[in-house]
């Protein structure tokens, strides 16, 4: 099988994640300290897209809350859910709270 005939990926919308505000996701990966990682959806928001970019779908954005320890670095993460299945994101913290580290994912 080529590139060409690959199957295309799954767009994921706002749509998708807005149903699980509050739910669990787990943070997964071998060098990631407590593997299993909870990390709660704690918002969705819808964005503007930018002047003169082409997006194929409306751009949003995630905050996760994840415990105060360990405080992951960006990069991309394989989060899983019970619904939405396993994706890989690219998680930024954004600050702590005193429930925990949030963590930022854009989706334009």
């Amino acid at each position: 099988m080529t590139d060409a005939d690959a199957p295309e990926p799954t767009l994921l919308e706002l749509s998708d994640f807005e149903p699980h505000r509050g739910t669990v996701f787990e943070l997964t990966g071998e060098d990631v300290p407590g593997s299993p990682l909870p990390l709660t959806l704690a918002d969705t928001r819808s964005l503007v897209a930018g002047d003169g970019l082409a997006s194929r779908r409306q751009p949003f954005g995630l905050v996760f809350r994840g415990p105060a320890q360990p405080v992951l670095p960006q990069r991309i993460y394989r989060l899983a859910h019970p619904q939405l299945g396993s994706h890989d994101l690219f998680l930024v913290p954004i600050g702590r709270k005193p429930e925990g580290v949030e963590y930022e994912a854009i989706f334009t």
